[in-house]
């Protein structure tokens, strides 16, 4: 497989952490789970294969144009044939700037673009797939997303609340509560609550967990050596139990059973 990443100029770049290009190299199924990782995705497909994820006992095909919802839980997904996918892969705050409705109504979901969308995305998946080149094809990509930002400058002022709030949770260092948190922006602690939920699909507490499931993974797959209670220590787990118990909610497996080898896409959005 194929997998590149761009990242974007100017005003998108705070709301979008990347673009990205995925190519399946044969027509051999492969199969893999997504794990969370407190983003949010777009994603065109312009290729012939198909792209599937588990409901329940079996799995659907996605949509041609996709919104993958934040992930709560693990998502098994299987790829066959030749896919070849452009992604827009949003910041915690940013979906909020290109979803119309509460972001929290799409967890664990893969849902058609189009029904929160207009029209106008459907003229953009046409031409995609009629623009060969992938610099144009991103330059298709940001005019439609600086189109939509334009039209979402009401919303922006509570954007840049929550992304201030979720940057101050992401420091090493963090360690004050919500309602301290919420009295520095003066708002209440419920407030706060909502206004994450509602921009970022999350509240912030399981937000901070999902990005110290994802700290320690990165952890777990460039160092090889390293102790299990040592990344539980440098992720700000209680202890090693702790650790694991979490790490298991999010992949379904124990970290000592995890293997980046076993897992296709993993090993290609660990490179990057």
């Amino acid at each position: 497989m194929n997998y590149t990443e761009i990242k974007p100029d100017g005003r998108l770049k705070h709301y979008v952490k990347c673009y990205f290009i995925y190519e399946s190299s044969s027509d051999v199924a492969f199969e893999d789970t997504v794990y969370p990782s407190g983003l949010m995705e777009i994603i065109f497909n312009l290729g012939t294969g198909k792209w599937q994820t588990a409901v329940g006992e079996s799995y659907i095909t996605t949509p041609s144009i996709e919104l993958w919802g934040q992930l709560i839980k693990p998502l098994p997904i299987k790829s066959i044939g030749k896919n070849i996918m452009l992604g827009i892969r949003l910041f915690p705050h940013g979906a909020a700037c290109f979803v119309p409705n509460n972001i929290d109504h799409f967890n664990d979901q893969i849902i058609d673009f189009r029904a929160v969308s207009n029209n106008t995305v459907d003229a953009l998946y046409t031409q995609l797939q009629e623009t060969a080149g992938w610099q144009q094809r991103i330059e298709l990509v940001e005019r439609f997303l600086l189109h939509r930002l334009s039209r979402s400058e009401k919303r922006l002022d509570k954007v840049e609340v929550v992304s201030d709030i979720m940057n101050e949770l992401k420091r090493e260092d963090f360690f004050d509560n919500i309602e301290n948190v919420a009295s520095r922006y003066g708002i209440s602690a419920r407030y706060l609550q909502k206004l994450f939920l509602q921009h970022t699909g999350l509240t912030p507490k399981l937000y901070s967990k999902i990005n110290r499931f994802q700290n320690s993974l990165r952890l777990l797959n460039n160092k090889k050596d390293v102790s299990l209670t040592s990344i539980a220590y440098d992720c700000g787990y209680f202890d090693q139990s702790h650790f694991i118990r979490e790490f298991k909610s999010f992949t379904g497996t124990t970290p000592s059973s995890y293997s980046i080898d076993n897992s296709p896409l993993t090993v290609a959005f660990a490179s990057h």
